[in-house]
């Protein structure tokens, strides 16, 4: 039904709804990325033009260009601050896209839509380089060439589907050139890559307020994907260490601003012990200098292009934020000790509690200190007494845990005894603290889960997870996690959080669980392999392809001389193969050799660049008038004309009918000597 109304307009109409209908699709993935006034207006002017084109109806003039224009920037500049840099010079790009619709008279400016559009598909990759990204983008690239193909048909009504089999031919053809330039063109950073912006995004902060968030929102992204060496430890383990909180004003975590010299304050003193865990991980882009590695790694992960180093706290930071998909190797070690074995001066900061807050856990630690004594020795007792505590006292893991006031840890200790791994984490160091024991909160991502489709182990962002860390005399920082006591299933594979699932989603997982849990497994399994084969495939890539290629020691010269010798073989290759396919593949020059040989057979020879009016005339010399050269002289001066005659010339035959009066020619004897 669509294909004969489309059929019913003017071409005209029909190659510009096409083409607008492409722009709509392009300009629809950005949709999440620009600002909602620029949507709609964008929306409004194709619709505009849409119903312009329908009907017939002139182009508006300039003044109402003019005024649109002025209203984009405008709204630009009050969205963005400016009208330089990424966004605002993506906003204003979209808009632009749509505005030139409405002076698109000829086919000059509908070339000018063309460009305009392909270069907002570039745009697509400053903001997502995922599978799904890719393959909208694939749709808008084959739409586009498909519309400039057809504006290159000018004569007839040429169908929308001989367009799109010619633009499909062309991406093919040029396929093989982009795979080549994907593998050798050297990727020679900052000029290599899609350049990142330092804003930070959903999942793990530098800082914790507690009290303030009446419902978890759970990002069901993903965070980070893993390939351990050999077996995986207990999910149980899975730790990946992240920021660490030590200072508390009362409403908000932030890390450590001691004011003790450097040679004064704590040091890492790490120490492991036990079989290392080798593994891979392939981390999303989180804006932030942050690299997540399994407690504790003793030695530097290699990330290549990046220079990274460890804090005191076992915090790896890398020297830049990391704006794009990051692959590094790492060694950790599950059996570790850290921190000063004895008391130190910097201690201190890790006791410290704001005056005047949460005084009924001051008054639970005076009574916990009478129960269980106090000093260093009393810690391990005093730490297990609180667990118990947390296990026993009706304590209870809600993502709803409803508006926490000022005393955050008077409320969960004594009314409402329920929250998440924030209110748990920050109420148990709060206690410690108020018990003289030093402790802080550590956040990062704990659990994950394995993909039984390729073997990788997934972890999100609802995996983020905040736990304790506890100052022991003799062994240092002790790992604690308090939520392992309200609801141990949180850190072991029986309880994960769950993030809320839309409705198609959630009619198949309860339709069939196992078909859906295959469907999400499969799909990740794709999209993993996307980012280690493509969006991972770095200069480390390259130059391992050119070891496996017999290269020694490869470098990005030599990356540029496999690549400028790959253009030249193919090139040469390309020349020859339209040389030969021209002299062997060619059916009218096939037809013209068969009769030129079977004329030589007969004692008449001639050279290959012998035209057919020449062959006839030397046929008519040697044999005269007689019917059988006549009509040889006929059937070469038609071969002629099929070649080079006016397309559309009347009387002139088609090959097919030379070829079959070709077998029909009665052919004069050879003359015997």
């Amino acid at each position: 039904m669509l294909s004969k109304t489309l059929s019913a307009l003017p071409r005209d109409t029909r190659d510009t709804l096409f083409l607008l209908a492409v722009v709509g699709w392009v300009v629809a993935m950005q949709v999440a990325h620009i600002p909602w006034w620029c949507s709609a207006l964008t929306a409004g002017v194709l619709v505009w033009r849409t119903t312009l084109a329908l009907r017939g109806l002139p182009l508006p003039g300039w003044p109402a260009r003019l005024g649109l224009l002025v209203i984009t920037m405008v709204a630009t500049w009050a969205t963005h601050g400016t009208v330089l840099g990424q966004d605002a010079g993506v906003t204003l790009v979209v808009v632009l896209l749509a505005l030139k619709t409405l002076e698109m008279r000829a086919r000059r400016d509908a070339f000018v839509v063309f460009f305009l559009a392909f270069f907002t598909l570039l745009t697509h990759f400053f903001y997502s380089q995922s599978l799904l990204t890719a393959a909208g983008i694939l749709i808008a690239l084959l739409g586009l060439l498909t519309a400039l193909v057809n504006a290159h048909m000018p004569v007839g009504r040429p169908s929308l589907a001989q367009a799109a089999r010619i633009a499909a031919g062309m991406a093919a053809m040029g396929a093989p050139i982009m795979l080549v330039l994907f593998l050798l063109f050297p990727r020679l950073s900052p000029l290599w890559g899609v350049p990142g912006d330092d804003r930070g995004r959903s999942g793990l902060s530098s800082t914790m307020r507690v009290g303030t968030i009446a419902e978890l929102a759970l990002d069901d992204s993903i965070a980070l994907r893993l390939r351990f060496e050999g077996k995986p430890p207990p999910q149980s383990e899975l730790y990946f260490r992240g920021p660490v909180l030590s200072h508390f004003d009362g409403v908000e975590w932030r890390p450590t601003r001691t004011e003790f010299p450097a040679r004064l304050a704590l040091q890492s003193e790490l120490s492991v012990a036990g079989e290392p865990v080798r593994y891979e991980v392939t981390m999303e882009p989180n804006r932030r200098p942050w690299l997540f590695l399994l407690e504790a790694a003793s030695q530097a992960p290699e990330v290549p292009g990046m220079r990274v180093r460890m804090t005191s706290e076992l915090q790896w930071l890398t020297d830049r934020p990391i704006g794009q998909l990051v692959r590094y190797s790492a060694i950790s070690h599950t059996t570790f000790r850290h921190g000063p074995l004895e008391p130190a001066l910097a201690l201190q900061d890790h006791v410290a509690l704001p005056p005047g807050t949460n005084p009924r856990t001051l008054e639970l630690a005076q009574q916990l200190r009478r129960e269980h004594g106090g000093g260093p020795s009393a810690t391990p007792r005093l730490v297990n007494a609180v667990m118990e505590r947390l296990r026993t006292g009706g304590y209870v893991y809600t993502l709803e845990p409803g508006v926490y006031g000022q005393h955050t840890a008077d409320e969960f200790w004594f009314d409402r005894r329920q929250g998440f791994c924030e209110h748990i984490a920050s109420s148990f160091v709060i206690l410690m603290r108020a018990l003289d024991i030093p402790a802080r909160i550590v956040t990062g991502y704990q659990g994950g889960e394995l993909n039984g489709v390729d073997g990788y182990w997934t972890v999100r962002q609802r995996d983020a997870h905040a736990w304790a860390e506890v100052w022991q005399q003799g062994q240092g920082w002790v790992r604690v996690d308090p939520t392992s006591a309200v609801a141990p299933g949180r850190t072991g594979s029986l309880q994960r959080l769950s993030a809320p699932e839309g409705a198609f989603a959630g009619a198949i997982r309860n339709f069939n669980p196992t078909l859906a849990a295959q469907l999400r497994a499969t799909w990740e399994a794709i999209n993993n392999s996307w980012n280690q084969w493509v969006l991972n495939y770095t200069q480390g890539s390259q130059l391992d392809l050119l070891k496996n290629l017999g290269f020694k020691s490869p470098s990005w010269t030599d990356l540029a001389t496999v690549l400028i010798g790959v253009v030249v073989f193919v090139s040469l290759l390309g020349a020859a193969w339209t040389l030969w396919e021209r002299q062997q593949h060619d059916p009218w020059l096939r037809l013209l050799q068969r009769a030129r040989a079977r004329l030589a057979a007969l004692g008449l020879d001639s050279a290959d660049h012998t035209p057919p009016r020449e062959l006839a005339k030397r046929v008519q010399q040697r044999w005269g008038k007689a019917d059988a050269a006549q009509r040889i002289a006929q059937w070469l001066l038609q071969l002629e004309a099929q070649r080079y005659s006016r397309p559309g010339a009347p009387d002139t035959p088609t090959l097919a009918a030379l070829q079959r009066a070709f077998r029909q020619l009665a052919w004069p004897r050879k003359e015997s000597r």
